[in-house]
């Protein structure tokens, strides 16, 4: 049996949309490019048809993978979210214990990290080593640059 992963309700909607316009409207696209290119005679040496055959596979894998997560998914609802402890659907404020500098993070599943809107997955080197921590807690990264030490100076939904 695969492993529950833990996403956001946010995060399991959002990949429930994506899976539902893929399905709807990709496929039909697919197969339309299928029917146009099978129009053009001997498929052995036909360019278009390979291309289009192409494109089916990876958009059926990429159907399938969805909703192989969407299946295997555990959702955490806002008010399973703890302000005690990190955890999926935690925003935290972290501090380097050698810099000044706040940052702000939530975690999120790996299926909806983005790090440039300040989502880091509970796999990525940080919200790993975050899980499970309280205010005023410490803990170490390895890093490219060498080990740095992070502290938790607040936990909220």
């Amino acid at each position: 049996m695969a492993e529950k992963k833990q996403m956001s309700r946010e995060g399991y909607e959002k990949l429930e949309q994506e899976l539902a316009y893929l399905i709807t409207v990709r496929r039909a696209e697919v197969a339309q490019k299928l029917k146009e290119a099978r129009s053009f005679g001997d498929l052995s040496e036909n360019a278009e048809y390979d291309e289009a055959k192409n494109e089916q596979g990876i958009l059926e894998a990429q159907i399938a993978e969805m909703e192989n997560t969407l299946a295997n998914a555990e959702v955490v609802d806002d008010e399973d979210i703890s302000v005690h402890e990190v955890g999926v659907g935690s925003t935290i404020e972290i501090k380097r214990t050698d810099r000044d500098k706040v940052e702000k993070f939530k975690i999120v599943g790996t299926t909806e990290a983005d790090p440039l809107e300040g989502k880091i997955s509970d796999d990525s080197p940080i919200g790993k080593a975050a899980m499970k921590k309280k205010v005023g807690d410490r803990f170490t990264v390895e890093a490219p640059v060498g080990e740095l030490e992070f502290e938790i100076l607040s936990i909220s939904k």
